[in-house]
C-alpha cells in the first residue's frame, strides 16, 4: 500500500517523500488507519518491519496544526539507544511537520538533567523516556503530564524482561485516565497479555511475524570449537571485503575487547560498544557506525535493540545468545525493510540447546556449514548425537533446508 492511501496530511506525505518512502511496510499499512482513529492498540512485529515508523507517521500526522505548547505523546522505551533512535526519526520529518522532542535517559550531564527538567515541566510535543531515568523526574515534580493524549509502550517485551513492570504502572498512574494506550512488543508472552488488559481498552491487535527473522536474511551456522572461533572470523571477513557494514554480536561484555584485539592484530580495523562506554562515547560510536566510518562493531546484546542502521551487511554471532528471541533481535539488524542480509552463528557442542530452542522458536533449520579444512575438525556431533560412544557424524557442507 502507497503513504498516499493512508490518509494522511499533505505535508506529512511530503516528508515521507522525502526522506525516499513510498510504499508502507505490512505493518505500517495495518497499524497507521488505528491509530488515526483513536483505538487503543497491541501490536507485535519483530525487529526490521518499520514499527517505529508505525507509530511516529500517525503521531505527527495529528500534532499538525497543534498550537499549544505541552506534552502530547509520551513513549516509553526500554534503553537509552533505543530513545535516541527514535528522537533522530522525529527530527527527520521535522522540517516539514514541526514537531519538539527530546529523549529523556540516564547517563548523561547536570545541563542534560536541566535540559530534561525543562521540557518535562513547560512542554514539548514527545517525550521519549527510560522508566527510571523518568521516574526520577516524577519524583521530583518535574513533570506536567496532565496534557497527554497519547501513550507508547515500545519494546514492551524487553522492558518486562528488564524488570521495569512497576515502573510502567507508576508511570501510568501520573497520566490523565483519557488517553491512547499503543504497545508494540517482538514476542507476545503471558505477562505482556496480562499488562495489556491492565492498561489497554478495547484495543486492537496486530500481530506479524511473530519471533522469526525477515525473508532477507540469508542465515547460516557453523558448528565450530571455541579456540576456532577468531580464525573462522577471519575467514569470512576476508571473504567479503565488499561489506562496508557488519555488526558482531557476543554476550558477554568481557569478549569484546578480546575480539577487537584479535581483529585488528588480523588487519581488520573495528571497534566495541558496551554499557561500559560512557554514553557520548557510546553515541559517538554508533554515528561513526552509521556513517561507516566504523566498517566492524562488536556489541552485546544490549545494544542488539538500540542500534538503528540502515544497510549492515552482515550479523555476527560470536556465540549464541541465551534467549531464543535475543537471536531474532541480533539478526534483525540486517536485512532490515525488504533489504537482503547476512546473519552467520558460531555454534559450540555445548551451545547446541540454545541452537535447537531458535529453531524451534523461528520454525525453521538453519543451514549448517562446515568451516574452511585448514581451521582443523568443526564440532561433529548435531543436536540428537548426545549418546556415549555414539558414532560421529561429520558435517561437510551440506546445506539443510531453511524451512
Amino acid at each position: 500500500m502507497k503513504f498516499t492511501e493512508l490518509k494522511l496530511e499533505d505535508q506529512l506525505l511530503e516528508a515521507i517523500s522525502y526522506m525516499g518512502f513510498e510504499t508502507a511496510t505490512p505493518i505500517q499499512e495495518q497499524v497507521i488507519p488505528l491509530i488515526l482513529q483513536d483505538r487503543d492498540l497491541i501490536a507485535c512485529a519483530q525487529t526490521g518491519t518499520g514499527k517505529t515508523g508505525a507509530f511516529v507517521l500517525p503521531i505527527l500526522n495529528k500534532l499538525i496544526g497543534k498550537e499549544e505548547i505541552n506534552i502530547d505523546t509520551l513513549v516509553v522505551v526500554p534503553t537509552r539507544e533505543l530513545a535516541l533512535q527514535i528522537e533522530q526519526q522525529i527530527q527527520g520529518f521535522s522540517y516539514f511537520v514541526p514537531a519538539g522532542a527530546i529523549a529523556v535517559y540516564g547517563g548523561g550531564n547536570g545541563a542534560d538533567w536541566d535540559m530534561e527538567k525543562e521540557a518535562l515541566i513547560n512542554g514539548t510535543d514527545i517525550i521519549i523516556a527510560t522508566p527510571g531515568r523518568l521516574l526520577s523526574h516524577l519524583k521530583m515534580g518535574n513533570v506536567n503530564f496532565k496534557n497527554i493524549k497519547h501513550l507508547i509502550l515500545d519494546e514492551a517485551d524487553r522492558m518486562l524482561d528488564m524488570g521495569f513492570i512497576d515502573d510502567i504502572q507508576t508511570i501510568i498512574s501520573y497520566l490523565p485516565k483519557k488517553h491512547q494506550t499503543l504497545m508494540f512488543s517482538a514476542t507476545m508472552p503471558n505477562s505482556i497479555r496480562q499488562l495489556a488488559q491492565k492498561i489497554l481498552h478495547d484495543p486492537a491487535e496486530i500481530s506479524l511475524s511473530i519471533s522469526k527473522p525477515a525473508e532477507g536474511v540469508d542465515q547460516k551456522v557453523f558448528l565450530i570449537n571455541e579456540e576456532q572461533k577468531v580464525n573462522l572470523i577471519k575467514h569470512i571477513l576476508g571473504e567479503r571485503k565488499h561489506y562496508d557494514s557488519i555488526l558482531i554480536f557476543t554476550s558477554t561484555k568481557s569478549k569484546i575487547n578480546e575480539i577487537v584485539s584479535s581483529l585488528r592484530r588480523y588487519g581488520f580495523p573495528s571497534q566495541g560498544i558496551s554499557s561500559n562506554l560512557d554514553q557520548d562515547k557510546r553515541e559517538e560510536v554508533v554515528r561513526d557506525f552509521r556513517s561507516k566510518q566504523i566498517r566492524i562493531l562488536v556489541a552485546t546484546d544490549v545494544m542488539s535493540r538500540g542500534i538503528d542502521v540502515k544497510e549492515i551487511n552482515m550479523v555476527i554471532n560470536y556465540d549464541v545468545p541465551h534467549d531464543a528471541e535475543d537471536y531474532v533481535h541480533r539478526v534483525g539488524r540486517t536485512a532490515r525493510v525488504n533489504e537482503k542480509g547476512e546473519a552467520i552463528t558460531l555454534v559450540t557442542q555445548k551451545e547446541m540447546y540454545k541452537l535447537k530452542r531458535i529453531e524451534q522458536l523461528i520454525k525453521a533449520t538453519i543451514p549448517k556449514i562446515q568451516p574452511p579444512a585448514d581451521l582443523g575438525l568443526a564440532q561433529e556431533r548435531n543436536q540428537n548425537d548426545h549418546k556415549p560412544n555414539h558414532k560421529r557424524k561429520h558435517f561437510h557442507g551440506k546445506r539443510f533446508n531453511k524451512k
